[in-house]
């Protein structure tokens, strides 16, 4: 850590986690910046939480819905 200011690592896990509340929540810089930091850290959590539900849900979809698979040159081998 420097004397003054933040150490380099912090500063990374700092703005992923603005970028995170940027990306994925439309937060601007300035309301990110502004919230305490147990706040943030909640928030972050709950939208990887968020992100990781509607991943399984996507997955738990496409696993029940039979898909099938058209060879790309099958259309090619007719004579």
């Amino acid at each position: 850590m420097t004397f003054f200011g933040l150490g380099y690592k912090y500063s990374e896990v700092l703005y992923e986690e603005f970028f995170m509340l940027k990306y994925h929540g439309n937060w601007n810089f300035h309301e990110a910046y502004s919230l305490p930091t147990q706040i943030r850290r909640w928030f972050i959590k709950r939208l990887v939480k968020e992100k990781e539900m509607e991943a399984e849900a996507k997955k738990k979809a496409q696993s029940s819905t039979p898909q099938t698979s058209y060879p790309a040159t099958q259309h090619m081998s007719r004579k």
